[in-house]
């Protein structure tokens, strides 16, 4: 007992074949985190008296000038207010942004500063994007150095060679950002890699600052598969994917489509392109199995 196929459901089905094996050509880009996520706070201790909203005012005048000219650039620091009620403050945008996402991100930065710390002398919101910080004049400074917030991923590898292969990852990684100008991401052996410094640190300093942020990662992450460090001038973080690092759209949280790559990451360009092209053979294969099925079915049509 055989199963039959008339010309007229044969040809839509192997159609439905050919049509699959392109979708499978291209995975999906996987989903991006949002960079409008909170990722810490810093709010000084002390509060500042404002009976006449001086303090007040010149931190509004602050925090519109930063978001407006966060449509037309990623980093920018400037003053305002006068004397004892000067105030001095900065945003910056991840790199890899969009002038629009960069808009989009600092400009819900005043409202959380407010949210989260109110009227302090000092206040820094970072986003997985962005972040903003402001000091009232005379509020004491701190290093660059000085670790702000760490946060490192619970699975550990440890004993399979992935410190030694994240370390390497991590030379890249400070040599990168100093000869890219500040910002830097890469991929190297299915770890991924991204380090940003404030925009008015100079090249040398940035590297420095860097460095301290991958000891920092090292020794307070371990054998840990992902990381992030943020210290007062820069920030790192990293990612091990043992399956190889996903596609990820641009205002996703640590990766983006056009990152820089070192030379190692072409293992994984090869195993893409040996998988499209077998793709390809067997969309190939289809396609003559639906000619062959038409000529068929039209010369049994001609034999009637």
């Amino acid at each position: 007992m055989g199963f039959g196929f008339s010309s007229k459901h044969l040809f839509p089905f192997l159609s439905f074949l050919v049509f699959s094996s392109f979708l499978q050509l291209h995975p999906p880009v996987e989903a991006a985190s949002d960079y409008t996520t909170l990722v810490y706070k810093g709010c000084a201790k002390q509060s500042f008296t404002d009976p006449a909203g001086v303090y007040s005012q010149a931190l509004s005048a602050l925090f519109q000038t930063l978001v407006s000219q966060s449509m037309k650039v990623k980093f920018y620091k400037t003053t305002t207010g006068t004397g004892q009620t000067t105030i001095t403050g900065l945003f910056q945008c991840r790199g890899d942004l969009s002038n629009s996402d960069c808009y989009n991100c600092a400009s819900r930065l005043p409202t959380l500063a407010d949210k989260l710390c109110g009227k302090t002398l000092a206040s820094r919101i970072q986003l997985y994007g962005c972040y903003m910080l402001y000091e009232v004049a005379g509020f004491a400074q701190i290093s660059g150095m000085d670790m702000l917030f760490k946060t490192c991923g619970a699975t550990n590898v440890a004993g399979t060679g992935f410190e030694e292969r994240r370390d390497t990852a991590f030379s890249v990684l400070e040599s990168g950002v100093v000869s890219s100008h500040g910002f830097y991401t890469t991929n190297y052996q299915s770890v991924y890699l991204l380090g940003q410094c404030e925009g008015d640190v100079g090249d040398s300093d940035c590297g420095e600052c860097v460095k301290s942020a991958v000891q920092r990662a090292q020794g307070e992450c371990g054998s840990s598969i992902s990381g992030q460090i943020y210290l007062h001038k820069c920030f790192i973080s990293y990612n091990y994917y043992p399956n190889g690092v996903p596609r990820r759209s641009s205002s996703s949280s640590y990766a983006h489509s056009s990152s820089s790559s070192s030379s190692p990451s072409g293992q994984n360009t090869g195993r893409t392109v040996a998988i499209i092209l077998g793709g390809a053979a067997s969309v190939g294969f289809l396609i003559i199995l639906l000619m062959f099925a038409r000529n068929v079915m039209k010369k049994k049509r001609d034999d009637f």
